[in-house]
Parts: structure tokens; C-alpha cells; sequence
């Protein structure tokens, strides 16, 4: 397929393709879009975010059906190829003839990357392995010493995830500090995320990059552009002080409060019919699982507030109203807010 055309088609169902790489497209058109233009067929809408319970049972299922399929011995064997050099060639051969792509993704309206990813998590036995000893971190200081940010090296010499290593290097390479945030930290972090913003939008169209400019008005704070996943280490790096976990937990702090833009949606009669619309709208999706809710189409319900910001409101809602909320499922919770709170609420209003 043409790539114009590809990148076109696919646009449907992954509206940010634009950004992707020509040569991830020409992979997406091969693995995904069939199967995405058969979930349309089906109503079902390409799905990103958090996996749910049901789609991580359904990746067990296709990986154990391929394993039986194929004869290959294990899932590490399957999804972690390199740490067995001595059967690469055959294991490359069997996916290959059993379609490896397209039968791990079979029931999960995903791109197939993701599912694959995921799977890998699910399944590398060196993500859980607990707790880092003092010993362990001492190791990890000298690895990354020797080789830098090998993370992939570093991981096969400790027998942990890419991920792992990376992110515990991350907490313990410099003194945290673990109090309250300081105006100049905060001023660090915003130029850091500016900074980053502004490289990835280099690729984008001038307007964007003209808003980003206007740093004196915060007008580059733009929530569409920003909810994009961010270089987490490479800002913590820049703030020096916060490991990344903190820096992420704080700008999203900072986007809640800046792209609310003063609205007091959430006081008296406004609150009142935030609170309802939400409680409507939530029960409307059917969702069995927080990570089956479009949060931003809420949001724009709502008003032009931040995923974050709604997901905050929600879960006031659930503390504030819901009995014994922490043993009900997300289902449960949203029809007793339905059926109990919403009346009391319209009443209210």
C-alpha cells in the first residue's frame, strides 16, 4: 500500500499517525489495519491506555494457544528470542510460519505494538522480582558506571526489566528531595517540559510551535498537545532534584490547574451540575473498567479541563458518596452513583 494512502486510512483510528515514523506506518498497515476496519465492522473502537483484566487474560490465551501451536517450550522463549541464541533461527522460523503478528492480537482492539509490549510484560519473569537490595543498588550504580545507559545491557547482567533498572537508576543517582515543591524547582520543571515540547514540535506546524513562544501568558500549555507521553527521565534529569515519578505527579498537578483557566466548575450551582453531568455521561459508556472511559471526551463534556482533572472529580465523587467504594467494582460504583447519588444531586441543583 501506498504510504500517503496507508497513513490516510490508518488516520481513522489513530488520529496522532501523523506523528509516527514512515516506517512504523508501513508496519501498522501491514499488522493492524485489517483488523482495525474488522473492529469497525463490529462497532468496537481501537482501544489505547491501560489494558483491562479481560484483554491481559486474552494475551495469556493467545501466547499459551501459540506455545501449544508451535512447540516452542516457554513464553521467555517466544517474546524474549535473544536471551536463547542457540534456538533463535528456529524460534524466528515458527513465528514466521504461524503468524505470529496477527495471533497474539487476535480479540484486542490494539495496535499490535502495544499488545506485543505488553505481552512482554506480562511475561518476562525478571519483572517481578521485588524489592532492591542495598546490594542490588550498589551493583546497578557500578554497572551504569561501566556502560552508561545500556539499560538493555544492564538488565541481562542483573536479571531485571529494561524498565526496572532505568527507573530504579533514576531514584537513587542523586539526593531526592522529598518535600514540598520550591518555586524554583517548579520553574525548572515547566522549562524542562517546555524544552521538550518545543524539540517535538519542530515536526509540527508553525502555529503550534508560535503558541509554545508565548511562555509569559502559559497559552503553550495546550491540552491536546500535552497529554502525550513524556520523556519522564530526561525531565528528571533536567529538574535534578525529583526523581521522574515526582516530576510526572507534579505537572500533572500543573496542568490541572493551569487548563482549568480560573473555570469554577466544581463550586455551587456549577459544581452541582458538574457532579451530574459526570455521573450521567460515566453511566452512558458502559464502561466495565476505568480504563475503558474516553476521559478526554469527558472532559470536553464537561468543559475545557484536563483528563486529569476529571478522573480527580470522579474520584471525589466515589470517596464522597459511595459506601465501602474500595470493595465495589468500577461497574458497581458507577451505578450506585447513578442510582442513588444522581437523584439526591438533580434535587440538590
Amino acid at each position: 500500500m501506498d504510504l500517503d494512502i496507508a497513513r490516510q486510512e490508518l488516520e481513522e483510528f489513530i488520529p496522532h499517525v501523523k506523528n509516527i515514523s514512515d516506517s512504523s506506518v508501513k508496519k501498522m498497515a501491514g499488522r493492524d489495519l485489517m483488523r482495525f476496519k474488522e473492529f469497525k465492522k463490529q462497532g468496537i473502537a481501537v482501544k489505547f491506555g491501560r489494558f483491562t483484566q479481560k484483554e491481559n487474560k486474552q494475551i495469556r490465551k493467545n501466547i499459551e494457544e501459540f506455545l501449544a501451536l508451535t512447540g516452542i517450550d516457554s513464553a521467555e522463549k517466544l517474546l524474549f528470542t535473544s536471551r536463547y541464541p542457540e534456538d533463535k533461527d528456529t524460534i524466528h522460523r515458527l513465528k514466521t510460519e504461524h503468524h505470529f503478528c496477527e495471533k497474539i492480537s487476535e480479540g484486542i482492539p490494539r495496535p499490535w505494538r502495544l499488545i506485543y509490549y505488553r505481552a512482554r510484560k506480562i511475561f518476562d519473569p525478571n519483572n517481578y522480582k521485588g524489592r532492591y537490595t542495598k546490594e542490588e543498588k550498589e551493583q546497578l550504580k557500578k554497572y551504569q558506571a561501566l556502560h552508561g545507559n545500556d539499560w538493555k545491557k544492564i538488565s541481562e547482567l542483573m536479571s531485571r526489566s529494561n524498565l526496572s533498572v532505568a527507573m530504579k537508576f533514576s531514584e537513587i543517582k542523586s539526593a531526592i528531595n522529598y518535600g514540598p515543591w520550591t518555586e524554583e524547582e517548579t520553574q525548572k520543571l515547566m522549562s524542562a517540559v517546555k524544552d521538550v515540547m518545543r524539540r517535538k514540535l519542530t515536526t509540527e506546524n508553525a502555529s503550534s510551535l508560535s503558541s509554545l513562544e508565548q511562555s509569559d501568558s502559559d497559552l503553550w500549555i495546550d491540552r491536546e498537545q500535552l497529554y502525550q507521553p513524556l520523556p519522564w527521565t530526561e525531565i528528571e534529569t533536567k529538574v535534578g532534584s525529583r526523581y521522574w515519578r515526582q516530576c510526572k505527579q507534579k505537572w500533572n498537578s500543573i496542568l490541572t490547574s493551569k487548563l482549568t483557566r480560573g473555570q469554577k466548575l466544581y463550586r455551587r450551582t456549577n459544581g452541582l451540575w458538574t457532579k451530574i453531568t459526570l455521573i450521567k455521561r460515566l453511566y452512558e459508556t458502559k464502561a466495565e473498567d476505568a480504563s475503558e472511559v474516553n476521559w478526554d471526551e469527558l472532559s470536553n463534556a464537561i468543559g475545557d479541563v484536563p483528563r486529569a482533572y476529571v478522573q480527580s472529580k470522579f474520584y471525589r465523587l466515589k470517596v464522597s458518596f459511595v459506601p465501602l467504594w474500595k470493595r465495589r467494582t468500577f461497574s458497581e460504583i458507577i451505578d450506585y452513583l447513578y442510582e442513588k447519588t444522581l437523584p439526591e444531586l438533580e434535587e440538590k441543583l
